[in-house]
């Protein structure tokens, strides 16, 4: 085993002096014979930093064997991302290496302390770092950003949250200046084009230890959103993922996506991390593994990588050694084009750099790298990971060479989310008993129809109520799931309990809160439950009436029914009683029904005394006549009331009037009326005044302080509906938001709320609640002495009684009477039957036949009495 080691050992030695003669001998002269020296600073101890080395060495080997003008030298120094021992390490490649050119670092910290420290040796500075503020450029003139900005790798994150329908997320990044130029503006920017809220943004030091890890992921648990993008270098997201793990950040319902700084170096994962990151979506730099140069370069990185870093277990290069490798080319390229005797030289020769390299195509716009256009998506699942697809400008695809592109990442096949969940996550978590939603109520609106705060001492709770609080109520019934949540009361005008909302110490307002664009710039809102629209609402004003049918109003309905009833009864009662007596009375059916109609209505109009046979009848009809006289009078003196009697109608029709007469207004000064009233509807501020309960709009529009109220239109209708006698509203309505549910910018608890508020709507539970808020609304006005209300039964009682009582008992007398009449009528047909019989008996009939004649008379007629016939005998 010895003797196999020191042969092995002995070969390595032969191969590097035979590299070594082998570069020197092929090296041609440089300009003025002077060969040129470019120095690094490299993060040596970090797996980016020795991808860089290596990348570099075969980089600058392949440029001297070409046979090129230049022949390049390199030297490194480590910085050990500490900015200060960059900067120092800058100014000894400069001053005791004479480097003419310094690549790297890669973070912006180490990236700007370089540059201050070589500003006035004309030294260019390739950074590394991925991300730098706009003004760089112009404060250091020879910093040149040569790998790609973050921008567009941003905007694929952002296309990854939306193509899933998640509208929140939780951003974790590295509280370093490198990874804040990424997040804003580029990830705040591009998030916010495709309606992504931010809804926390958490910095995290680059050695944050276990507790403080702990603390800030378990704040970040208590939220709702589960969507989380982490921005921070591999060394930090060990400790985040791993942590995440443990507090079990990683099950079912998360989601945690990873940029390019974490997911290019997947291949170098250990399996630790791997294990902690099972189900995470990663972006990285795409770049074609095809190609020779590609091939030659792989396979010589494997060789020089293992040999060098034998403690590494995944000896494949990334994205960061590509860029290494063509930043290296670039300077040689810079070299070959032209004459270049000073840095400023080398700087335009480089800006003009223009080809084909590893990383992608290499060419400079305002000192920047062209930004990348195609990103990798990746997905971490088992002991490795799974290549998605790819993202461009033009959307999502899985595959470089297919041209078929879609919006959304759906379209890239089954991803495996945290927890090995088969659907995508929803992407938050909803409320708990333990932590329900914060609702915010406003205590104290201008009606208590729409939202009531109560405290009960004794219980020391609140109790809401109200017209809002019950179509909430409702909404949260008609959701898919059962919504936890708790009212609180907010003191305060609704413009500020809408920015309560926004800065997230309620999680949604409830309450009469209008919908205006102002407020929408905080908020998101709900559709609205309730009319919209700004009417006016101005005082009764009398005119005299001209209905068309005014002359059936002086008596209800029940009144002209009842009437009919007695007179149509009253004839039939004198019909009954006279036809025995008249033979005009009797006849056909139709002429009989004539004939009782007539008498029922005519005798309204005469006695017709005279013409009556039956003292019942007279009774009748006198009663009958004297209370038509009562009900006859009382029609007419009602009529002649209505007649004169003067109408409601509004006393202001429009706002023109009321200007033209410079007249004041009233507005509630919780609304958000006064700023329309002044903009749109032009009224002077001045004229304007704000009134905070009903009972003042009522008193000042009684007494004339104001010409006209403007209300939202719910609250109008519940005004005039009180005070029915004595306002109304009038004009046009003014186009204005109606009332709504406010929620955060992004919620994700938005659009169910609005599909369960429609089912609220469409299914008429939102019409029922409205029709008993109106009726809940008693008028309290009493009913003016001018205004004649139509007369009921209940003014005639007695007079009906009397009239129908004595029409009855008419009518009763006349069928007993006529019932004795008809017996003794059969009384004398009987007598007559008997002398029939004794006549035949003394013609010589018979006594048996007689006896059966008369049984046979007898059965016919029971009236006959078999006591009442005697034999011939006793004839």
């Amino acid at each position: 085993m010895f003797l196999y080691t020191f042969r092995l050992s002995i070969m390595k030695t032969f191969f590097l002096l035979l590299f070594f003669l082998i570069t020197f001998a092929l090296k041609p002269e440089g300009i003025n014979g002077v060969e040129q020296v470019i120095g690094a600073i490299l993060d040596c101890d970090t797996r980016v930093g020795k991808e860089e080395r290596v990348a570099m060495d075969i980089a600058i080997q392949d440029f001297n064997m070409e046979q090129n003008q230049t022949f390049i030298k390199l030297r490194s120094k480590c910085s050990q991302q500490k900015p200060l021992q960059a900067a120092l390490a800058a100014r000894h490649l400069i001053s005791k290496n004479k480097v003419q050119l310094i690549l790297g670092p890669r973070s912006w910290e180490e990236t700007s302390t370089v540059a201050e420290a070589s500003e006035h040796y004309d030294v260019p500075i390739l950074s590394f770092a991925d991300s730098s503020p706009p003004w760089a450029p112009e404060r250091w003139p020879f910093l040149v950003q040569a790998v790609a900005s973050t921008y567009t790798q941003m905007k694929a994150v952002a296309n990854i949250i939306q193509s899933w329908g998640w509208h929140r997320a939780n951003v974790i990044y590295e509280d370093t200046d490198s990874a804040a130029n990424g997040i804003s503006p580029y990830l705040y920017g591009a998030l916010q084009e495709v309606d992504v809220q931010i809804s926390n943004l958490l910095p995290l030091p680059s050695f944050a230890d276990s507790s403080l890890l702990q603390k800030k992921l378990e704040e970040l648990k208590t939220e709702q959103y589960r969507v989380f993008v982490v921005h921070t270098s591999l060394a930090l997201a060990t400790r985040i993922f791993g942590m995440a793990k443990e507090m079990k950040m990683m099950d079912k319902g998360y989601v945690w996506i990873t940029t390019d700084s974490i997911t290019s170096l997947v291949h170098s994962m250990n399996f630790s991390l791997v294990s902690s990151m099972q189900g995470v979506v990663g972006v990285r730099d795409s770049f074609l593994e095809t190609g020779p140069d590609f091939r030659s370069f792989f396979s010589r990185f494997l060789q020089i990588f293992g040999r060098k870093y034998p403690e590494e277990r995944h000896h494949e290069p990334g994205i960061f050694a590509l860029q290494a490798y063509d930043a290296v080319r670039t300077v040689g390229l810079a070299w070959n084009q032209g004459e270049v005797n000073s840095g400023r030289q080398l700087l335009e020769s480089i800006l003009k750099t223009d080809f084909d390299g590893l990383s992608g195509k290499i060419q400079f716009t305002q000192q920047k790298l062209e930004p990348a256009t195609r990103f990798q998506i990746i997905n971490i699942i088992g002991k490795g990971y799974r290549e998605l697809g790819f993202w461009t400008g033009k959307g999502f695809s899985s595959s470089i060479d297919d041209g078929v592109y879609n919006s959304s990442m759906e379209s890239l096949g089954h991803v495996i989310w945290p927890g090995d969940p088969w659907c995508a996550p929803r992407g938050w978590d909803l409320p708990t008993i333990e932590n329900p939603l914060r609702i915010g109520v406003p205590n104290g609106s201008l009606t208590n129809k729409f939202v009531e705060v109560d405290y009960d001492p004794s219980t020391n709770q609140y109790n809401f109520s109200g017209f809002s609080v019950d179509v909430f109520n409702e909404t949260a019934k008609h959701l898919k799931y059962s919504l936890q949540y708790k009212f609180v009361p907010f003191e305060g005008n609704y413009t500020d309990l809408v920015k309560k909302v926004q800065s997230r110490e309620f999680d949604a307002a409830v309450g009469d809160i209008a919908i205006t664009s102002s407020r929408c710039e905080y908020v998101d809102f709900t559709y609205p439950y309730t009319e919209s629209g700004l009417v006016m609402v101005v005082p009764i004003l009398v005119s005299h009436s001209s209905t068309t049918w005014l002359f059936v109003k002086p008596f209800t309905r029940d009144m002209w029914l009842l009437t009919l009833f007695i007179n149509v009864f009253n004839g039939f009662v004198v019909w009954s009683i006279e036809r025995s007596y008249c033979s005009e009375l009797k006849g056909p059916v139709l002429n009989q029904i004539g004939t009782l109609l007539w008498l029922a209505f005519a005798t309204l109009f005469s006695l017709h005394a005279e013409k009556l046979h039956s003292n019942l009848s007279r009774m009748a009809m006198v009663v009958w006549l004297f209370v038509a006289l009562i009900i006859t009078q009382s029609y007419t003196a009602s009529l002649t009331s209505m007649l004169t009697v003067q109408n409601l109608v509004p006393k202001v029709a429009n706002i023109e009037t009321i200007k033209s007469k410079n007249a004041m207004i009233g507005y509630s000064q919780k609304s958000f009326v006064e700023g329309y009233l002044e903009g749109p509807l032009g009224f002077k501020s001045n004229n304007i005044r704000s009134f905070a309960t009903e009972d003042e709009y009522a008193k000042a529009l009684r007494s004339g302080a104001i010409a006209a109220a403007f209300l939202e239109a719910p609250v109008a209708k519940l005004f005039v509906a009180k005070y029915c006698k004595s306002f109304t509203i009038a004009g046009p309505a003014y186009q204005v938001g109606g009332y709504g549910f406010a929620f955060p910018k992004g919620s994700l608890l938005l659009p169910e709320i609005d599909e369960a508020l429609l089912n609220v709507l469409e299914n008429g539970v939102l019409k029922d609640l409205e029709e008993r808020l109106i009726k809940s609304e008693e008028c309290v006005d009493i009913q003016s002495d001018n205004e004649t209300a139509s007369l009921s039964p209940n003014n005639f009682f007695v007079l009906f009684i009397f009239t129908g009582g004595t029409s009855t008992t008419a009518l009763l007398i006349y069928y007993f009477r006529a019932t004795d009449r008809f017996k003794n009528s059969m009384a004398q047909y009987k007598r007559i039957w008997i002398k029939i019989v004794m006549v035949l008996n003394k013609l010589g009939y018979r006594r048996n036949r007689l006896s059966t004649e008369v049984s046979d008379v007898a059965d016919k007629n029971p009236w006959i009495a078999p006591n009442n016939l005697h034999s011939r005998s006793q004839v």
